[in-house]
């Protein structure tokens, strides 16, 4: 009980410094996987904050539910998935992050996760951005593929109107109906001046490419996440959003775009590096 009772404080000191907009970091796997591999990812993001000195939060998908086909792994589903979700919450001390597809998903959702989390596809759905600000949690808006930094203001609205605690708008780039996103690393300066929101770099999935392997699933170019995850950073951006897996080949979901756990420190290092050489100088 007292570890629990530990652990919970420490997730609520997390979760403020994030509410109140501290630079910080929302990453783990694509999908739950065992718990095993879930306390493990889990344990190193923690690690890694720590090190950095950045609050983080444990995000992970209890379902995948737009995945590119029929046959496509989505993941343990709402029971299951809520269970592991609670297991690491428990275990790590460090808030969680779980998207929801429709509006009956928020309520349970809400009683595990930290922050829920809109998918992209959904990003204009009105009655599940409005429950979703309703539960009273945090609220990480994926700004679609196809839509403005400006574009999002509506559903930001929506969320804020349930009465959301904070609300981030997650950027991931644009598509122009090829195989590849485009980032405009103007896109944080006008999500914020549009919205209000914080505005969050996915440098994961900015690299996927859509229908791009032989079976018509996604593809992705892993290599250029580091670039594109410093340039964001010396753009201003308020966090990131990171897919990390001990063995992102054998992963379930996103096997190809996401960044390979042993690395997620180097790349915190530079943008450590990065965020200290923008610092206003000390008067």
């Amino acid at each position: 009980m007292e570890s629990r009772l530990a652990g919970r404080s420490v997730r609520d000191h997390a979760l403020r410094s994030v509410q109140a907009g501290a630079f910080s970091l929302f990453a783990g796997p694509c999908v739950l996987e065992g718990d095993d591999l879930n306390l493990a990812v889990a344990q190193g993001v923690r690690a890694a904050g720590g090190e950095i000195g950045i609050p983080v939060v444990f995000k992970a998908s209890f379902d995948k539910a737009n995945r590119s086909r029929l046959a496509s792994a989505r993941g343990p589903g709402l029971s299951r998935g809520l269970e592991q979700l609670a297991r690491v919450r428990d275990e790590t001390g460090i808030p969680i992050l779980t998207d929801i597809h429709e509006p009956a998903q928020v309520a349970p959702a809400a009683e595990v996760a930290d922050i829920l989390q809109i998918p992209a596809f959904l990003c204009r759905q009105t009655a599940l951005l409005v429950a979703a600000g309703e539960t009273g949690k945090a609220v990480n808006i994926k700004k679609g593929q196809w839509m403005s930094p400006e574009a999002m203001a509506g559903a930001v609205e929506k969320v804020r109107a349930g009465g959301a605690a904070q609300v981030f708008v997650t950027e991931r780039g644009t598509s122009f109906g090829y195989r590849d996103l485009v980032v405009d690393m103007r896109s944080f300066s006008r999500i914020r001046r549009a919205t209000g929101a914080l505005a969050v770099f996915d440098g994961t999935h900015s690299v996927q490419q859509p229908a791009e392997l032989a079976d018509g699933s996604t593809g992705g170019t892993p290599e250029h996440i580091g670039a594109l995850v410093r340039s964001a950073v010396a753009a201003g951006c308020d966090g990131l959003f990171l897919e990390v897996h001990p063995d992102p080949p054998s992963a379930p979901s996103d096997a190809t775009s996401m960044l390979p756990l042993d690395e997620l420190v180097p790349l915190l290092r530079e943008v450590a590096a990065v965020r200290s050489a923008l610092a206003p100088a000390a008067p």
